[in-house]
């Protein structure tokens, strides 16, 4: 014996079919980053551009000169990662020109870190120039202790 859906019942079925497709979107909302840099840093601009094209929502906060460093050291970054804009996101730092898909992929495998580095300001990296013509960079994970070891790796273009 079948019985005819009452009308609380359709409602009911309504949001959950409403609900259950909005979870989609809930679960693929842009992870934040809070950006330092120093305000007159084109290279940290084309990074943070490149980052907002990949999806990620962005804040900025200027800083510079001994702040900045001391925020950089602060946070556990050793002098030798150092670079010339500091990233925090998800409780990890990010520090240089770090590719976005090494943000995500630290963001999916969570290690026990401090976060990630591109010392220096290599050719090519993200926001430092062309791609395509990049010099060969590595991309570190700084553990807790101040060690590193090479996350990724990118060859010379």
């Amino acid at each position: 014996m079948r019985s005819n859906p009452t009308r609380r019942s359709l409602i009911l079925g309504a949001c959950a079919v409403t609900v259950a497709s909005a979870l989609p979107a809930i679960a693929k909302t842009a992870p934040s980053i809070h950006v330092l840099k120093n305000p007159n840093c084109g290279c940290c601009e084309g990074w943070i551009e490149i980052l907002q094209s990949e999806g990620f929502d962005v804040t900025v906060q200027a800083s510079m000169g001994t702040l900045l460093a001391r925020y950089k050291s602060d946070n556990g970054i050793p002098q030798q990662m150092i670079s010339c804009h500091t990233g925090k996101i998800a409780g990890y730092m990010i520090e240089g020109h770090v590719p976005p898909a090494d943000i995500r992929r630290l963001l999916k495998e969570r290690p026990d870190a401090v976060g990630l580095a591109v010392p220096g300001m290599p050719y090519g990296s993200p926001g430092m120039g062309p791609e395509n013509e990049r010099d060969a960079y590595d991309v570190f994970l700084i553990r807790r202790d101040g060690s590193t070891e090479v996350f990724a790796s990118y060859s010379a273009a």
